[in-house]
């Protein structure tokens, strides 16, 4: 089982990387509105909000399956946030 220091670190790497991204798309495509953009931007901090309480939460049964339902979840809503950025332009 990975340590929570270990996945609060995942969280914060790939929605950081998704945040990165979306700030680069803005700046490449100045032309273009960012309200779509800053939608991702939104839906990003939420997630990482949302993942470290998930992660914080001490009345938890089974922690293995508790940490690698976190993972999961961040694998999936990570990878529907970068399908948003490449509809983006």
């Amino acid at each position: 089982m990975a340590s929570v220091k270990n996945l609060k670190k995942d969280i914060n790497y790939v929605l950081g990387d998704i945040i990165e991204a979306v700030y680069i798309w803005e700046i490449a495509n100045a032309d273009k509105g960012i309200e779509k953009s800053g939608a991702i931007i939104d839906e990003a901090i939420d997630t990482f909000d949302e993942l470290i309480e998930k992660l914080n939460q001490r009345d938890v049964e089974n922690k293995k399956v508790h940490f690698s339902a976190i993972k999961t979840e961040l694998e999936t809503r990570g990878r529907s946030l970068i399908d948003k950025i490449n509809k983006l332009g």
